[in-house]
């Protein structure tokens, strides 16, 4: 294995501990300490987040649809030359078949939903869509012009939820939730599109943290 491949398995390693963690505790907030699982089954209790159920089952039609209609495939991945609007419907293939949708459907249904607890709904699909859209533009122009998915998009929610964890939360949370935005850099210094959503969630995290500006005087 080269050196490549170790940094690009130890990144990706990186994310899903820390990542787990982070949406284990962000899920158990407020109750008592409980194993990951569970905590992640909490998020959805009721009121069920309605933005992530709704993303999870147009992922999984999609999906199957896909599946009995290959040609959806060619029509809607990035390409090279492609038109430009395939950076978006590029997140709604999955250009690796069966394994790629369930890897991707199981995380969107572990993330979603505690982001849409923690941003509300229509901030939940913002962060999805501008973090996945970055990232499969980038891809196109020049990194992987051919492919689809929307685990960047998926990454790019961890992304927010780690910086919003960080600033809102203790020093130990900093040192916690900051391994993903470095897991972040050194995947796009291997040209890596995940990297991309994850910097763009963070970013977005970011702002997400900042109070809003009181409503002016009528």
């Amino acid at each position: 294995m080269d050196m490549h491949s170790v940094l690009l398995y130890g990144c990706a390693a990186v994310v899903v501990v820390s990542g787990i963690q982070l949406l284990a505790t962000l899920a158990a907030k407020g109750c008592e300490e409980m194993p990951p699982p569970l905590a992640l089954l909490r998020s959805w209790r009721r009121p069920v987040p309605r933005a992530a159920a709704g993303l999870v089952a147009v992922m999984a039609v999609l999906g199957t649809a896909q599946e009995a209609f290959p040609g959806m495939v060619d029509a809607l991945e990035r390409r090279p030359h492609g038109g430009w609007w395939r950076v978006g419907s590029a997140l709604l293939v999955q250009s690796s078949g069966w394994s790629q949708l369930l890897i991707n459907l199981a995380a969107l249904a572990v993330v979603a939903p505690v982001a849409e607890r923690q941003f509300g709904s229509w901030r939940m699909l913002m962060v999805f869509a501008t973090s996945g859209v970055a990232a499969q533009a980038v891809s196109m122009a020049s990194w992987s012009p051919q492919g689809g998915g929307d685990s960047v998009a998926i990454c790019g929610l961890v992304g927010a939820l780690a910086t919003c964890y960080a600033v809102r939360g203790s020093a130990g949370a900093l040192r916690m939730a900051a391994l993903i935005p470095a897991a972040g850099l050194v995947l796009c210094l291997l040209a890596n599109n995940h990297g991309v959503g994850l910097l763009v969630g963070c970013v977005l995290g970011v702002g997400l943290t900042t109070p809003a500006r009181p409503p002016l005087a009528a």
